[in-house]
C-alpha cells in the first residue's frame, strides 16, 4: 500500500512538472512589461497572504472560487486589468459595479478587501489591487482542483472606471458565436482562448434571468435538462434563483463543462454556441477528450487575458483601499 501511494505521488508530481513546463513554453512570448517575480524583494509575503485568505474563503464557500475568477475576467475586459471594477460609487463618481453584467452578479469584493488589508500591513503602498485580483483568481482555480500558472505582476491601479465600457465590453449570456469571437479578438484573444476560457464555467452558478429564455424557448437543448432547470427558473419570476453552470461537478474545476455542451446541456445560450455546428465544435470535443490539453490552454489563456492593457510604470497608482482612489 505504501509503495502504491508513493508511486501515485511520483506520477502526480511528474504530471504537474510537465504541465508547468508546457505552460512556460507557451508563455514565452506573452510576458511584455509584466514580470512573475515583481514583488520578490518589495513584498515577498504577497503570494502567501493572498493564498491564505483565498484558501479560507473557498473553504467557507466553494462558490467563492468561481466568483474570484469571474472578478478578474470582468476587470480585464473593461479597459484592461486595472482594478477598476473594485471602485465603489460615490456622490461624484460612478463606477462599474452597477453595470448590467455586474449588478447583483459580480462578487468577492470582501475577499479582496481582506487580502489588501493584510498586504498593506506587511508591505504598505507596494502591491496593487489589480495584481491581488489576478493572484486570487489563480489561487481560487487551484483550490477547486484546476491548473496553476505563473501570474505576471506589476499592474497598477486605475484612478477611474467606465460604466459604459462595462455595459458594452462584457459579452452577454445571449451572445451568438460570431459575437463571442469578435469580443475576444478585440481584446487580443484567439478563438482557442475563447473556448479555453469559457471552460471556467465548469464552476460557479448563473442567475435565472440569464438562462430563462434558453431553457424555455430554445430547441438545441436536452429536454430532460431543460425541464429540470425549469423547476427552479419559471417563465416568470425567480430572476435571482441560481443554477450551477456545470450540473455534473459544479465545485470542481475539470473538463465536464465541455461534456455538457456535447450533450446539449450548456446552461447559457453563449455556452451552447460553442458546440452548435460551428467552427468551435472541434475544440470542444478536443477538450472533452484531452483534459490536460484544456488545463494547459486555460492556463496560457489566463495569462494572456491578465495581460490586457495593464497600467505600468508611472501610470495609475497603488491604491491603499481597493474601493477608492487615493
Amino acid at each position: 500500500m505504501k509503495y502504491s501511494f508513493l508511486r501515485f505521488s511520483f506520477y502526480t508530481m511528474a504530471i504537474r512538472s510537465l504541465l508547468c513546463l508546457l505552460i512556460l513554453v507557451r508563455l514565452s512570448a506573452v510576458y511584455g512589461q509584466l514580470c512573475p517575480r515583481f514583488y520578490d524583494i518589495s513584498c515577498p509575503s504577497a503570494f502567501s497572504i493572498v493564498n491564505s485568505v483565498v484558501t479560507q474563503a473557498v473553504a467557507k464557500e466553494k462558490r467563492m472560487g468561481a466568483s474570484l475568477l469571474r472578478l478578474h475576467f470582468h476587470d480585464c475586459f473593461v479597459n484592461g486589468c486595472d482594478g477598476s471594477i473594485l471602485l465603489d460609487d460615490t456622490s461624484t463618481f460612478q463606477g462599474e459595479k452597477t453595470a448590467v453584467p455586474n449588478k447583483n452578479s459580480v462578487r468577492g469584493f470582501e475577499v479582496i478587501d481582506a487580502i489588501k488589508t493584510q498586504v498593506e500591513a506587511a508591505c504598505p503602498g507596494v502591491v496593487s489591487c489589480a495584481d491581488i485580483v489576478a493572484i486570487a483568481a489563480r489561487d481560487a482555480v487551484v483550490q477547486l482542483g484546476g491548473p496553476t500558472w505563473l501570474v505576471l505582476l506589476g499592474r497598477r491601479d486605475s484612478t477611474t472606471a467606465s460604466l459604459s465600457a462595462a455595459n458594452s465590453n462584457l459579452p452577454p449570456p445571449a451572445s451568438n458565436l460570431s459575437a463571442l469571437i469578435s469580443s475576444f479578438q478585440s481584446h487580443g484573444l484567439s478563438i482557442r482562448d475563447l473556448v479555453a476560457l469559457s471552460g471556467s464555467h465548469t464552476i460557479g452558478q448563473a442567475r435565472c434571468t440569464n438562462f430563462r429564455n434558453r431553457i424555455h424557448s430554445e430547441s438545441n437543448i436536452d429536454l430532460s435538462f431543460a425541464r429540470a432547470r425549469q423547476a427552479n427558473c419559471p417563465s416568470t419570476g425567480g430572476d435571482d434563483n441560481l443554477a450551477p453552470l456545470d450540473l455534473l461537478t459544479p465545485t470542481t474545476f475539470d473538463n465536464n463543462y465541455y461534456k455538457n455542451l456535447e450533450r446539449r446541456r450548456g446552461l447559457l445560450h453563449s455556452d451552447q454556441q460553442l458546440f452548435n455546428g460551428g467552427s468551435t465544435d472541434n475544440l470542444v470535443s478536443f477538450y472533452t477528450t484531452y483534459p490536460i490539453a484544456f488545463s494547459i490552454d486555460f492556463a496560457v489563456a489566463m495569462v494572456k487575458m491578465g495581460s490586457i492593457e495593464p497600467l505600468t510604470g508611472n501610470n495609475g497608482e497603488i491604491r491603499k483601499n481597493c474601493r477608492k482612489i487615493n
